[in-house]
């Protein structure tokens, strides 16, 4: 596959995730207790959660009928992130869970502050908030400069402190989902793929990459780390079902003419007029639907 040139397709973001869960009441309860979603839509079998009063959802859950266990090695989702506003947004979440003895882990990445929990059905959530730009390291890497991220021990007892004495109460109006991470079958040619769609390769490392658009640290991250060669997940098991990126309308016409010049299979929105969507899978089976805000 040839890469094509980088266009300027600044708002090509993560908008919201879909999972497949082995229990809906379950992964509802947990979703709400622990990270403070709010339920904006729900049937028996799928619900929509975000912020509270949000017209969007950051995530969408679809209930399985005959579940069975996920596979030891497949491809798919490492970790969906949402990003909070503020330190303080962090210290309230992390003193609600800590209350709660919910396992997490927790890191500063250089650019950012993070903790890490797993929901009932093993999807990976890590949830962060930004160093301001203006603080983000660069060093030279293999292909020119590039952000520098590492996994450091986080400052638990300054973002704690940075909350004060105030409480945690659900998702602040302002999340949204910061980057998505996913497990691929292979690192070279995912790479290849997410750079033909229109993202930057910021950083990587051996066994995995980060790539954005707009010079953020990532909007999107693959890794190999658990997933080399792997196949996707089978239909009944929790899993990541589709993974949503949105982009303004006016930039919407070049993401589709990048994606008839690289020849990828894609299947559009029926309306071709408006072309309101795009999906397809990356070379791991990863299913990606790109719309027009």
């Amino acid at each position: 596959m040839t890469i094509a040139p980088l266009s300027a397709l600044l708002t090509l973001l993560p908008d919201a995730a879909e999972l497949s869960v082995a229990d809906l009441p379950r992964s509802l309860a947990f979703y709400q207790t622990v990270l403070g979603f709010s339920v904006l839509s729900r049937t028996v079998t799928r619900a929509e959660l975000g912020v509270a009063g949000a017209k969007q959802p950051l995530l969408i859950l679809h209930a399985l009928e005959r579940p069975a266990a996920p596979a030891t090695r497949a491809t798919g989702l490492y970790h969906l992130a949402l990003l909070l506003p503020s330190r303080a947004d962090l210290g309230r979440l992390l003193r609600h869970v800590a209350g709660l003895n919910v396992p997490i882990g927790a890191s500063d990445h250089l650019v950012s502050e993070a903790i890490y929990l797993t929901d009932p059905d093993g999807h990976g959530i890590e949830v962060y908030r930004d160093r301001p730009r203006s603080e983000w390291p660069y060093e030279a890497g293999p292909r020119g400069r590039q952000v520098k991220m590492a996994t450091d021990p986080l400052d638990v007892q300054g973002v704690l402190g940075s909350a004060g004495n105030t409480v945690w109460s659900g998702l602040p109006a302002a999340t949204r989902l910061g980057h998505l991470h996913l497990k691929v079958s292979d690192q070279q040619a995912a790479s290849q793929f997410y750079q033909a769609l229109g993202f930057e390769l910021m950083t990587e490392f051996p066994g995995a990459s980060f790539l954005a658009v707009g010079g953020y640290h990532h909007h999107l991250g693959f890794n190999v780390w658990e997933s080399r060669g792997a196949s996707p997940p089978a239909a009944n098991t929790p899993a990541l079902r589709l993974a949503r990126f949105t982009l303004e309308a006016a930039e919407f016409p070049a993401l589709l003419a990048r994606l008839e010049a690289a020849q990828m299979s894609v299947q559009a929105s029926a309306d071709q007029t408006t072309n309101d969507w795009a999906e397809l899978s990356d070379p791991s089976g990863n299913r990606l639907r790109f719309s027009r805000r």
